[in-house]
């Protein structure tokens, strides 16, 4: 039978951030998909249906900072036919609505314990948590959401002041991939000693925001006893890990996160990028 992308909203009641937020959860489901519509995005997915019998790895989505929990929807549909359970929050203060904590301490702590408050509301749910395997977890950062991951994994952030930001590592994440990651608070010596997940790092070759000096930070620290992958992207640009945008937005000027390279087939690409992630997650989950 064909499995399909089931999809819900979940409200996480931060214990660890003290943040309430929302996300939007997509998870394997048998039943039909429909048109679902979430603010300019048209999606289709089997919305509030239930989920798929078995016991699926469960997948945490960091966005970048003022971005959006809808902007991998793409990539997380694939996951969840494929019987990944992916988790998409939207982290406060540092969306696309509100902004406020953006460049602040709070915002480099605050981050990472949203990931781990997901990953316990995904496994407390009552509609969700039963069919989910909670030692087989991973996250997936792009931009700044790179930085969360990492630090979320067991990274010792410091802020620009070289000042420790005192993140509570989550020791249940196996595996982490990282878009384009974000990395100046992670530089400098052991500062990635304590993480023992597997990572799969993808760059993009006309990056201007996050160029190859931030992957080479994690290249450089990663710890020798935990699996490392680089794969560079050609042609691409930092916002071309993203899903693409509906057509009205691609015609906003200076709108860069619906901008590409040009020749940079993003839609295609976005198939290419889960079949990495999933080969990835086979051998490391």
């Amino acid at each position: 039978m064909k499995v399909n992308s089931g999809a819900v909203d979940l409200i996480v009641q931060g214990e660890i951030s003290g943040d309430t937020f929302p996300a939007l959860v997509f998870y394997p489901s048998l039943h039909e998909e429909n048109e679902v519509r979430k603010g300019p995005y048209s999606m289709q997915l089997a919305w509030e249906a239930p989920i798929a019998p078995g016991h699926f790895p469960l997948v945490v989505i960091s966005h970048g900072t003022g971005g959006t929990h809808l902007g991998y929807r793409d990539l997380a549909r694939t996951l969840a036919r494929d019987g990944y359970v992916v988790v998409m929050p939207e982290h406060t203060g540092n969306n696309r609505i509100d902004n406020s904590r953006e460049g602040t301490d709070e915002n480099l702590l605050k981050r990472p314990h949203h990931i781990t408050d997901a990953i316990d509301a995904a496994l407390s749910s009552g509609a969700l948590g039963h069919s989910i395997d909670a030692s087989r977890i991973a996250v997936i950062g792009h931009s700044m959401g790179g930085y969360t991951a990492l630090a979320a994994a067991g990274g010792k952030p410091r802020n620009e002041m070289r000042e420790p930001i005192l993140v509570r590592a989550d020791d249940r994440i196996r595996a982490l991939v990282l878009m384009a990651p974000a990395t100046p608070w992670l530089q400098g010596s052991g500062t990635l000693d304590e993480i023992t997940a597997a990572c799969l790092i993808f760059s993009a070759e006309h990056d201007v925001f996050t160029n190859s000096w931030h992957t080479d930070v994690v290249l450089n620290g990663y710890p020798e006893q935990s699996p490392i992958r680089h794969i560079p992207i050609a042609n691409a640009g930092h916002f071309s890990f993203m899903s693409p945008f509906p057509a009205p937005m691609k015609q906003i000027p200076g709108f860069l996160p619906a901008q590409d390279p040009e020749g940079f087939d993003r839609e295609a690409f976005q198939l290419l990028l889960a079949k990495d992630m999933m080969v990835f997650f086979e051998l490391n989950l």
